[in-house]
């Protein structure tokens, strides 16, 4: 009975995350479709990288290479990168979901709602930050320089916040070569709004220094420890100055995205707990990461 459970809870998994795949395919098509192209406006990172190949062999060679091919082609390396050091799960979803997004970006007709490059960018860079965000919140990987980035991050323990910017920058680059300089600041507006509107919507990477003030310490721990996977320091002897009754505190560091797990352990073990949360700047130390 047991394992009959896990398959079906397993299976239910998988259908939200192709169906995730296929909402985060259908927005990604939109931006592309119904805003950047129309506005001349390049995405960031391997997305961009795709729309520059296909604008440069629309005007130097004698075939054009559509976005949606080079949006696929791009990933193939990567997909291999990431079969090799990510996992075979990971991977599969990551191919489902660019693959989805090809085919999107293909079949989905055009509308040209407005040329300009201005709303195209703040439109289109908003409408695929949502998607991108949407896609990461749930569990899936967009591709790209994601890969690259977890490959890096497992391997050393550092980021390639470097990389990216360089890659975007270069992206913004060749908007003012292939369209004129102008359309390199209207891309950059882009980059910028995707990637505000991608860190609202994706709270996993936002960290939250907790601190819990409580009578009740081994019930509250017990409680959010069953409901998050996180340490807790604990600061025995406090007083509360009004009764002075003994008091614990407790500290811990979640994501933004564990906030409603946080809430329902502190409502079943000390709803009458102080619980002060605030946003955290820096993490020195192991933070633990679920992976995708």
């Amino acid at each position: 009975m047991d394992k009959q459970f896990k398959r079906i809870a397993k299976r239910h998994q998988y259908t939200a995350l192709a169906g995730t795949a296929f909402i985060y395919a259908i927005l990604v098509s939109i931006a592309m479709n119904f805003f950047w192209t129309p506005g001349k406006i390049y995405a960031s990172g391997i997305t961009g990288f795709a729309q520059l190949i296909s604008t440069l062999s629309s005007h130097y060679l004698p075939f054009g290479l559509s976005t949606a091919l080079m949006l696929f082609v791009l990933n193939v390396p990567l997909f291999f990168l990431a079969w090799a050091q990510i996992g075979h799960r990971f991977t599969l979803f990551t191919i489902l979901s660019v693959g989805l997004a090809s085919v999107m970006i293909k079949v989905l007709h055009p509308i040209t709602l407005t040329t300009d490059p201005i709303i195209c960018a703040i439109f289109g860079g908003a409408v695929n930050g949502y998607g991108t965000g949407l896609a990461l919140k749930n569990g899936l990987s967009t591709g790209g320089l994601d890969i690259l980035g977890m490959v890096l991050r497992k391997r050393t323990g550092k980021s390639i916040g470097t990389i990216n910017i360089v890659f975007n920058a270069f992206i913004v680059c060749a908007a003012g070569y292939v369209y004129g300089w102008p359309f390199a600041f209207y891309s950059a507006i882009g980059l910028i709004v995707n990637a505000k509107i991608m860190d609202m919507t994706y709270t996993r990477q936002q960290k939250m220094q907790v601190m819990i003030v409580t009578d009740r310490p081994k019930s509250v721990i017990d409680s959010v420890q069953n409901h998050i996977r996180r340490g807790i320091t604990i600061v025995h002897g406090a007083e509360g100055a009004y009764n002075h009754h003994q008091k614990t505190i407790l500290f811990t560091i979640i994501s933004r995205y564990e906030m409603s797990e946080l809430e329902m352990a502190m409502h079943e073990s000390d709803p009458k707990a102080f619980v002060s949360i605030s946003g955290s700047v820096k993490i020195l130390g192991h933070f633990y990461e679920p992976s995708l």
